[in-house]
């Protein structure tokens, strides 16, 4: 039954949940955590663990994603982040990692004005194909028809077609749209897609053909999509609407499986753990990693939206100078000599699931869940 409260007379809303109001209740029995298994396939590809990386500089480099794909997850590199903008950002991501927080933002703006070079794309690529793994590259709705070419030249493996929010059915009566189930049709890859927050997207955006759809707009504390724009996604609630779309088209279609990937208020292994058990097949994992040893950015962080020209929507993280960098290997596996849950993040995601008595994701996402 629907939860619906009176906003005012005329206007009504559903009540949504975040991953903080749910929690996990164990099964009759539990699991020795070496049962367990966190692997999931997208497409032809086999994944260790259910991450996948956002697609920031602050994180990601080709030598980054390559390292984390190393540890059983996915990478992923903006075609539109300064890798495809300098020839060699490495001293400017240095300079990004310390900035002052009051000009911020006008620094990210001006340096991402670069113009993109597509030979660059192409040279990223080949260091990620030659760091080993899948090669996945990200680029926004926008920029699909002028990069996309590039891109798949180049030879990768996944195209993520990423913004804040993503519809299949854009309207614009200035611009040619993106199609995106024309678009997808005509390619050899699979593709990923969203952000989107509820079932009726959810569901249109399976209907393009995709592998795998990305829902949330990517919140967490220094996200400011709800500031500027009044879009917030209580996860636990979208991520459960767009599982019941999967559903659904599982049914529409005969059997075609559509990976879920959770993007948004996922900064531990407990939140990984909520929203595997919402429904989410991966998530995808921001400021989480820029803790890593491999973050280029050596610590700072900024979502892939903070950088817009006319309407940033993130603010910047510099670096804590009281916290030490652990490897990305430590980071997703451990050992952990904390006890908050940001480190060894899939070990804690595979004592969750033995603790609740599941061997692998798709038995894990049907354990009961009750609401704070």
């Amino acid at each position: 039954m629907r939860d619906v409260v009176e906003i005012g007379r005329g206007k009504t809303g559903r009540r949504g949940l975040g991953l903080s109001e749910v929690s996990l209740v164990p099964s009759r029995r539990t699991r020795d955590v070496d049962d367990v298994s966190t692997a999931w396939q997208l497409d032809a590809y086999r994944f260790d663990i259910p991450c996948v990386a956002h697609p920031s500089d602050a994180t990601m480099s080709p030598a980054a994603a390559a390292a984390l794909t190393s540890q059983g997850g996915l990478g992923v590199l903006n075609a539109e982040g300064l890798w495809c903008r300098y020839e060699d950002p490495t001293e400017l991501l240095t300079e990004l990692a310390n900035l002052d927080e009051v000009d911020a933002t006008r620094r990210l703006q001006k340096v991402y004005s670069e113009p993109i070079k597509p030979a660059l794309i192409t040279e990223r690529v080949k260091q990620m194909r030659d760091g080993g793994g899948t090669v996945a590259v990200r680029v926004s709705p926008q920029h699909t028809i002028a990069l996309a070419p590039v891109i798949l030249d180049a030879g990768i493996d996944i195209l993520v077609i990423q913004g804040t929010l993503v519809s299949a059915e854009h309207v614009s009566t200035r611009d040619e749209p993106l199609n995106l189930k024309e678009f997808i049709a005509d390619l050899d890859v699979p593709v990923v897609v969203g952000g989107c927050t509820n079932y009726t997207t959810a569901l249109h955006l399976m209907r393009t053909g995709a592998a795998g759809v990305i829902v949330g707009v990517g919140a967490d504390l220094w996200s400011t999509t709800d500031d500027v724009l009044g879009i917030a996604v209580p996860m636990a609630t979208a991520i459960a609407d767009a599982a019941a779309a999967r559903r659904d088209y599982l049914d529409e279609t005969g059997g075609r499986y559509v990976h879920l990937i959770a993007d948004g208020e996922v900064e531990s292994s407990g939140d990984i753990a909520k929203a595997i058990a919402c429904g989410a097949d991966a998530v995808m994992l921001g400021g989480a990693l820029s803790e890593a040893e491999e973050a280029p950015a050596g610590g700072a962080w900024w979502h892939s939206a903070a950088s817009h020209p006319k309407l940033p929507r993130g603010m910047y993280r510099p670096a804590d100078p009281e916290r030490t960098n652990v490897s990305m290997e430590t980071l997703l596996h451990g050992p952990s000599h904390e006890p908050y849950g940001g480190h060894n993040l899939f070990g804690g995601l595979r004592r969750s699931m033995a603790k609740c008595g599941y061997s692998n994701l798709k038995e894990f996402q049907r354990v009961e869940l009750t609401v704070a």
